[in-house]
């Protein structure tokens, strides 16, 4: 049987009865047909990106380097397009050498936890806090697709029910159905929906809609951290 998300006051919008799939029972997901104009919307979204906003990517590097000594980027293995493990650049965002502490996000068991916890961790820096609130440390992604379910760390993926892997029938994105109706305040198992959601149906029409909703919610900061 399907496990139900009870919905309570202030929380973000569910997918509809038509919009969840039958995977959490266990059945096939089928993957929606993906339209040949993504690449090319891939290609003119990024490069539209950069020539916009390579100013703040330049003074992030900046910034960053003059915040706390060590790198710019980190590199991180994820899991993406048929469950195969790629590097994944964010800005550091976290002082140089520290191990992020990945149990407070892991499911342990339990989807309905949070995707991540709230506030500020304390081995962030200052200025990487400004990073994550604004969304500028995802911007090295560029070099992924625009929209498709956001790829997870290999230790998250493993606490997942197996049918759950579906959704990397698709290629990872920057954004997707998941971070435009929620971001971190949703549980793994409302994110997982979405994802599985969008793997069935992927229009080119729903991308240019998940682009505009994630550039209203990076201006608004919501769901951010």
């Amino acid at each position: 049987m399907a496990t139900r998300v009870k919905r309570t006051a202030g929380s973000p919008k569910r997918p509809g009865r038509d919009d969840v799939p039958s995977a959490e029972a266990g059945s096939s997901v089928p993957a929606g047909p993906t339209p040949a104009a993504k690449r090319l919307l891939d290609i003119c979204g990024a490069s539209l990106i950069l020539s916009v906003f390579w100013p703040i990517w330049a003074l992030a590097v900046v910034l960053i380097k003059l915040d706390s000594p060590g790198r710019i980027l980190i590199r991180q293995k994820r899991v993406g397009f048929d469950n195969k493990e790629f590097t994944f650049y964010k800005f550091r965002t976290m002082y140089d050498g520290v191990q992020t502490d990945i149990s407070d996000r892991l499911p342990m068991g339990n989807l309905r936890r949070l995707l991540s916890p709230r506030g500020r961790q304390p081995n962030v820096t200052s200025f990487g806090w400004v990073l994550r609130k604004t969304t500028v440390d995802e911007l090295p992604q560029l070099l992924m697709s625009l929209v498709g379910p956001r790829p997870d760390i290999p230790q998250i993926v493993a606490h997942w029910p197996p049918h759950f892997l579906q959704r990397h029938k698709v290629k990872p994105g920057m954004t997707g159905l998941a971070q435009v109706n929620g971001r971190s305040d949703l549980t793994h198992l409302e994110k997982l929906r979405y994802d599985l959601a969008y793997v069935r149906h992927h229009p080119i029409s729903r991308d240019l809609k998940i682009l505009l909703k994630t550039l209203m919610l990076v201006l608004s900061k919501k769901g951010a951290r």
